[in-house]
């Protein structure tokens, strides 16, 4: 056990306590109280509303590198899921306070009515440098108002949790039931609209999925009916659906696929259009066959370049995973059709001959760039074609 002899410093509230016992000490923002997870890292300059209701987050602590949080404050809009899933968050900088017309609740209320824990006056360069050399460590974030820290305690907590790996997050934040969604894409005057005028219906399979992903989906023409994560093939067929789609969610995609894979096989054996996005990529690549294994790093954020393969084209795209698929597994038939110029990853995959693919990053780019809305059009036309 770390000996921990080094003093607290004055006015401390607030510490981030790692596996190895490093010790960062802070100013404790949000909801009284600790949390453990793992501790990554996302670079987005926009969006942490978004981004801390994203339920790929389950299980983490996230750490900003932009310093402006909290600058267009919160509101009941930018929510990406009802409860937000993410363990805690790390600034260097204090919560800033907000100059939006938008903005409903300072952060710092929103992250106490949401019992986020929060810490500020974090390194969070060294932090991040730490992160990308030695990878993503466990930890527990601790706001003690009263100053009052148990470190062996809080050491103990990080050092005894797992980790993702392994780890089926899914079901902690699927939804509970199927429910039918038809809002559209939000705009500058009048809000979000509704699509009452579907040409296609399809299943959605909630692995933890974002609104703004099903906003996309209606935008472009398709009643969505969403059903929970251990759906089953006879399930999603039984609803004669135009096409199928595997959301984004959190954990290990081979502890999701042990229920997740068969369902994914039926559908593709049954010919229907299929699109995964992240996770729904991620068991995609398990259920054709590939393997999948946890990154050091994983990517977060806002500004990653990736090329599709087909086109030559660059996009810049949002990312949010820390699993990835095996390019060296992939079976014959199964193409890679993008790929990350940042350390060459699989970004997308295609099955040969049926209408089948998936790509890792999130193109419905809430927060972020909006280079590969194209994807929605390009399922929404495996489905015209297929008629």
């Amino acid at each position: 056990m770390p000996t921990f002899d080094a003093p607290r410093p004055p006015g401390a509230t607030g510490a981030l306590v790692l596996a190895d016992g490093t010790v960062l000490w802070g100013k404790g923002i949000g909801a009284a109280g600790s949390n453990v997870g793992e501790v990554v890292f996302t670079t987005g300059m926009t969006g942490y509303q978004e981004t801390l209701t994203d339920p790929s987050f389950a299980g983490q602590v996230i750490t900003f590198t932009f310093p402006h949080v909290g600058n267009v404050g919160t509101n009941t809009e930018d929510l990406e899921t009802t409860t937000a899933a993410a363990r805690g968050l790390i600034l260097r900088a204090d919560i800033t306070d907000p100059a939006n017309w938008r903005s409903a609740k300072h952060l710092d209320s929103w992250l106490k009515s949401n019992n986020i824990v929060g810490l500020c006056g974090i390194d969070t360069r060294a932090l991040t440098r730490r992160i990308r050399t030695k990878g993503a460590p466990n930890g527990v974030i601790v706001n003690a108002p009263d100053g009052e820290f148990d470190l062996p305690g809080l050491w103990a907590k990080a050092a005894g949790w797992p980790g993702l790996e392994g780890m089926d997050l899914a079901l902690d934040v699927t939804c509970a039931q199927s429910y039918s969604w038809d809002e559209t894409e939000w705009r500058l005057r009048g809000g979000y609209g509704r699509q009452d005028k579907p040409r296609f219906h399809v299943v959605a399979i909630d692995f933890g999925a974002k609104r703004n992903i099903l906003r996309c989906l209606a935008e472009t023409g398709c009643k969505v009916t969403v059903l929970p994560a251990e759906a089953t093939a006879e399930q999603v067929l039984a609803l004669n659906p135009d096409g199928v789609f595997l959301s984004n969610g959190p954990g290990d995609p081979a502890a999701t696929g042990k229920y997740a894979v068969p369902m994914i096989q039926g559908v593709i054996k049954s010919g229907k259009p299929l699109f995964g996005i992240c996770l729904g990529h991620q068991m995609l690549g398990l259920a054709l066959g590939a393997k999948t294994f946890k990154m050091d790093t994983g990517h977060r954020g806002a500004n990653h370049p990736v090329k599709d393969l087909e086109t030559g084209k660059v996009e810049i795209t949002s990312q949010n995973h820390g699993f990835v698929v095996d390019e060296k597994s992939l079976p014959a038939g199964v193409k890679v059709t993008h790929r990350s110029l940042f350390d060459g990853s699989v970004e997308g995959i295609a099955l040969e001959g049926k209408p089948v693919f998936s790509v890792q990053y999130h193109p419905e780019a809430s927060p972020g760039p909006q280079d590969a809305h194209y994807l929605f059009e390009r399922f929404v036309g495996l489905m015209e074609k297929r008629g």
